[in-house]
């Protein structure tokens, strides 16, 4: 129906265009910060988990604590903010390696059983999020009932990342053995073909947002453990203490360097 023809509808658009949003937008660059602080939650949260010897149900309560914090203080704001937007990306990171690992290994569902559960609470965000506001856009981002679905989506597809990229790299708990290396190779073509869609054809640009979104996490995974786990299994067995402080300096001078703007609002196809 026309806009003009429907009063509400043109209200709401209206609101929409004009409203301040809180989420940045998307460019090279952002992908490139992305992908760091995937990779920083993957060695940061096995610190907590493993390093500090604290287990997954303590991490993730830490990290979960550590999420709504920043969530709610992301929802408060009256403007965007860089430093607390990719603060909370991290946060959604770390919370998430420690949630894919409680359910992998101390629940016991293995690996293809974390990718099922964590996919069906996926998909049930986002069903419940365009139910209610009739699209999952990252464009929309400008209420706090619709930041608490970003963020809880975000948090599911950060976890998703987590269990696909230890899925296909590790050989145990059901695993398919490919390795880090040989893992972070698969994600990055699926990321390449999300990249050649998104130039080259008219594919939903909301879908190839959370189809990239989810797709850099297990790169950021694999690459994590690429870094901290031990020679044997195919990693370079840094420190992850070391590897977290280095990943924390890359991604605060990214979002130093890299120009931050927040995002235009408005519907996306």
């Amino acid at each position: 129906m026309n806009n003009t023809l429907d009063p509400t509808r043109s209200d709401r658009s209206s609101a929409l265009r004009t409203a301040v949003s809180k989420v940045p937008e998307i460019t090279l660059g952002f992908w490139i910060i992305k992908i760091a602080a995937t990779t920083l939650g993957e060695t940061g949260g096995d610190w907590v988990t493993m390093s500090l010897n604290l287990g997954y149900v303590i991490g993730t309560l830490i990290f979960a604590v550590v999420f709504i914090a920043l969530v709610a203080a992301q929802v408060r704001a009256g403007r965007f903010h860089p430093y607390l937007y990719w603060a909370t990306i991290v946060g959604t990171t770390t919370l998430g390696t420690t949630i894919a690992d409680f359910a992998d290994r101390s629940v016991g569902l293995g690996y293809p059983g974390g990718v099922a559960l964590v996919a069906t609470l996926l998909l049930v965000s986002l069903g419940t999020w365009y139910k209610a506001e009739g699209t999952v856009s990252f464009r929309s981002i400008v209420k706090p009932r619709v930041e608490w679905f970003y963020w809880c989506t975000i948090l599911f597809s950060q976890t998703l990342g987590t269990a696909l990229g230890d899925w296909l790299a590790g050989s145990d708990r059901g695993g398919m053995g490919l390795g880090y290396e040989t893992g972070a190779l698969v994600f990055a073509a699926g990321l390449a073909i999300v990249a050649a869609l998104y130039f080259w054809t008219k594919v939903s640009r909301t879908a190839l947002f959370w189809a990239a979104f989810i797709l850099t996490r297990p790169l950021g995974a694999t690459l994590g453990d690429f870094l901290d786990k031990p020679l044997a299994q195919g990693g370079l067995n840094l420190s992850r203490l070391y590897a977290s402080i280095a990943l924390v300096a890359f991604v605060l001078v990214c979002v130093r360097l890299i120009p931050q703007r927040p995002a235009a609002p408005g519907a996306a196809a």
